[in-house]
Formats: C-alpha cells, structure tokens, sequence
C-alpha cells in the first residue's frame, strides 16, 4: 500500500520478506538493540506477541517476518512514533497480521487484559534519572531515559499481561543486569536465557538480551556471547544472520 510521508521523513529497508520502515531522521530511529532482540525471540505458531513501548514498530513488524506467530502487536504512547509505525504497517500491506495501539505502558494491562498474551517484547529505556544526560529533544529523551515508565512498570506489566508459562524477552544494559534479575524474579518471570552482547571480542559486553517465563522454576542457560564486530566497520557473520543480509 502507497502511504505519505511526512516532513523529514525517510523510507529505510529492513532486509527482510521485502519489508520496510517509516521513520524520521529527526527522531529517534531503531537501533541494532532492537534488531537483535528481533532475532533473541521466539514466538511460535499460533501465538500472540505485544510489544511495549514500540517507537515505530521495528520489532513487531521484524517478528512478523521471521516468526510463525498468529498476530503482533505494538504499543506506544508518543502520538509521532504510533502514527509512523500504523504507516509502516500499512506500507508493507501487514494490518491483518500487525496491530499498532497507542497507550501507555503502565496502562496496558487494562488496554489488553490480563493474561492476554503468550509473548511479551520490549527494547525500553536503559537510563534512569541519574544515567547520564538527558536529551533537550523530548522524543528522544523518552526513548533512552526513564521518563514514561520505568523497568518496574515495564517487568510488572509484562508479567500481569502474559499467560502462565508465557515468555518475556527484553534487551537492556548490562550495568543493570542485577536490578533486572531481581525485579524480574519479583514478578513472576524467572530468567531462563540469558545472552552478553560485545562490541568486539576484547571489550565489555554493552548489551544483554534476555529470556523470562511467567511461572517458571529456576534454572538459566547463558548463551555464547554475541560478538557485533570482526573488526571496524565488518560485523561478524552472526550479525548479518540477523540483519538477514
């Protein structure tokens, strides 16, 4: 389907059944974080899937495509990044498959109901108050800071929104991991899979992907690690597996 495009924004390909994305090069874009929490879910056939916190639909849309799951779909609370994901899922012609709501994260369980979901995503914002600068430009601020929601709102929404034995999948920073276990652990979604990602070999893992079931006894396998880079520039063949290239 043909769809506008607005001021200062562009059309970017996802590699992937032929897919693309709407986004803005004044906002806030995807990042690899999101790709690869695309590639660290699962959702099997027949399942449904939400995604907190969507920004402009990257990851629902890329489960769409790499997953057999019965429907997908996003939730964002900033009017912009909402309107640019439905357009994209109108773009690549997926309405029937992928649904983009906007709301609030903290809300989300009246907005679905409890229960509702066999798989939760979320790619949320990594900085607290006390991390860093925050960014003058609103959009953006929200994305990477603790604004909207916190990791409390997004763990406990999840929990309250998945089935028993549903599975939570989430990518943060590594500098929290242990806050994570434990808020995880306290609602409910026992860690089961854990993956470190590395920039290159030689340096500090910068990310972690992470696998949570609703209900689950405790027991987690740590993954190989991720290794984004071969050298600057060149990623691993790992990554362009992801990417799809």
């Amino acid at each position: 389907m043909e769809v506008k495009l607005k001021a200062g924004e562009r059309i970017d390909e996802l590699q992937r059944n032929g897919y693309q994305i709407i986004q803005n090069e004044n906002g806030f874009c995807f990042g690899m974080d999101a790709v690869l929490l695309s590639g660290f879910a699962r959702v099997k056939k027949g399942e449904q899937a939400l995604d907190l916190g969507t920004g402009t639909g990257i990851i629902p849309i890329l489960l769409e495509a790499k997953t057999e799951g019965r429907h997908f779909t996003g939730l964002e609370i900033q009017e912009t990044s909402a309107d640019m994901a439905q357009r994209s899922v109108c773009l690549n012609d997926l309405q029937e498959k992928v649904r983009i709501v906007q709301g609030d994260i903290k809300s989300a369980t009246e907005l679905f109901g409890k229960g509702s979901m066999d798989v939760v995503t979320s790619n949320p914002p990594y900085m607290t108050g006390q991390h860093g600068l925050v960014n003058p430009d609103m959009p953006k601020a929200i994305a990477r800071h603790e604004i909207l929601c916190t990791l409390e709102d997004v763990i406990g929404q999840a929990s309250a929104l998945l089935k028993e034995n549903g599975r939570f999948y989430m990518v943060h920073r590594p500098f929290r991991l242990a806050e994570i276990m434990v808020m995880m652990s306290r609602y409910r979604l026992e860690p089961k899979r854990m993956k470190l990602v590395y920039p290159f070999v030689d340096k500090e893992p910068n990310m972690v992907l992470i696998e949570g079931l609703k209900g689950g006894r405790p027991r987690i396998t740590v993954e190989k690690p991720l290794i984004v880079y071969e050298k600057p520039g060149v990623y691993t063949s790992e990554i362009y597996d992801i990417y799809g290239y």
